[in-house]
């Protein structure tokens, strides 16, 4: 298994560059394949009026995954890049294509991007985007940034973009760049089945997200597609630390067509970047991941 990577645990791993090029030379050096990196702007203060619900705050850390990777990329030759998500529509689509495109030159090809739609109406406001038709542009924004990575030159008149005979400089190496869709809406598993390249399910077990993995399968033949063009990528929780329980969560997610796999070590009390490295390391070690 080569497809085997981790999530930068960036809410528990603080901002040290030193210790950031450490976490990803020793993951490129145990030979995961891929380090994940999510997304949020801004994070919102609880106490603001009306309040504030949500997993995360202006008390959580996130570094932007476009440049925590540029920054990656520099030191490092084989590991990839996944976002896993940057949340797209509240984002000018053209924008996010030039980073997209920037980053996947500068890494020689070892970019894939992940998109959704978001949760924060906060972020959305702060960002001047709308909070309520986001999902109707994403699937627009994904049209006109495969446009922009495979042609010099774009003319485009759509609903929410115009671009009048303009492109991107440099273009991708490989002329596009995969992207996979993360959320479990109906319509998120509608656009993995059209559109998608891929497809990121955030259950605990594969046997949870199987109704949605039929919904997606039924989408792949409406729209002349199979299973073998997308893949899916499942999270992996450290845990206890028991090997065993790491074999038998892979095994299961291979049953129902999991593709990728990614590695969370965050959420069990690993409170230093040594902890998490060291985490790391055991898991590959005892997986076999090799170097």
């Amino acid at each position: 298994m080569n497809n085997i990577g981790i999530i930068y645990p960036q809410n528990e791993f603080g901002s040290d560059p030193a210790a950031i090029k450490d976490f990803a030379q020793t993951a490129e050096d145990l030979g995961y394949s891929h380090v994940l990196a999510y997304d949020h702007v801004l994070g919102a203060n609880p106490e603001r009026p009306g309040g504030w619900q949500g997993p995360y705050t202006h008390e959580d850390a996130f570094l932007s995954p476009f440049i925590l990777f540029s920054f990656i990329a520099g030191f490092t030759s084989k590991i990839e890049f996944v976002t896993g998500i940057i949340i797209l529509p509240q984002r000018q689509t053209a924008l996010v294509a030039k980073q997209a495109a920037t980053l996947d030159v500068l890494s020689e090809g070892r970019f894939r991007l992940g998109v959704a739609t978001g949760w924060n109406a906060v972020e959305y406001q702060a960002l001047n985007e709308d909070f309520s038709n986001r999902g109707k542009r994403i699937e627009e924004q994904v049209e006109v940034m495969r446009k922009l990575w495979a042609e010099p030159l774009v003319t485009y008149e759509g609903e929410w973009h115009s671009i009048p005979d303009a492109g991107l400089n440099p273009l991708p190496p490989k002329g596009s760049i995969p992207v996979w869709f993360g959320g479990h809406h109906k319509n998120v598993l509608r656009r993995v089945g059209e559109i998608g390249d891929g497809w990121f399910p955030n259950y605990r077990k594969a046997e949870e997200a199987q109704p949605a993995l039929d919904a997606i399968d039924r989408h792949l033949e409406a729209a002349g597609r199979s299973r073998e063009d997308v893949g899916i990528e499942a999270r992996l929780r450290y845990g206890d630390g028991n090997p065993e329980h790491w074999k038998a969560s892979l095994e299961e997610w291979q049953k129902v067509g999991a593709t990728h796999f990614t590695l969370n070590t965050m959420y069990i009390g690993l409170d230093t970047p040594k902890k998490h490295i060291e985490a790391m390391r055991s898991f590959a070690v005892s997986m076999g991941l090799g170097g």
